[in-house]
């Protein structure tokens, strides 16, 4: 999926009115997401996805923080200045994009890595088998 592609899905999906608007959330909640990655993990997902991410994964890795969905959305939801609900749309927005554009071996590598909840908001129940 290009760069180009991957804004206007996240554009649509979350509502937003601009691609401007809806890469400044992409970058807010994939440098969130990558917070909570190992190192290695981080670069696989990067190398599915747009370049453009793909460096946000690579350069903003925070080391793999086990921090529940709760903490994730506080975090976007301070980056977008949004409320709690919001930030879940916003979150849901970029993240069920990123599983349209992964294979399903890659989301569950990335799954796996973080604590229980997040699967939902990949628009996923849960992991693969």
């Amino acid at each position: 999926m290009k760069y180009e592609e991957f804004v206007a899905r996240v554009r649509e999906r979350g509502e937003y009115d601009s691609a401007a608007e809806a890469q400044q959330v992409i970058g807010i909640v994939v440098t969130a997401l990558a917070e909570r990655l190992a190192p290695e993990e981080a670069r696989q997902l990067g190398a599915q996805l747009p370049a453009q991410l793909g460096d946000v994964l690579r350069t903003a890795v925070g080391g793999g923080l086990r921090e529940g969905v709760t903490e994730f959305l506080h975090r976007v939801g301070e980056g977008t200045g949004a409320t709690e609900r919001t930030a879940e749309w916003d979150a849901s927005a970029v993240l069920t994009t990123i599983a349209d554009a992964v294979s399903g071996g890659e989301l569950n590598d990335v799954l796996t890595q973080l604590p229980s909840g997040y699967a939902t908001l990949f628009g996923r129940p849960g992991v693969s088998g």
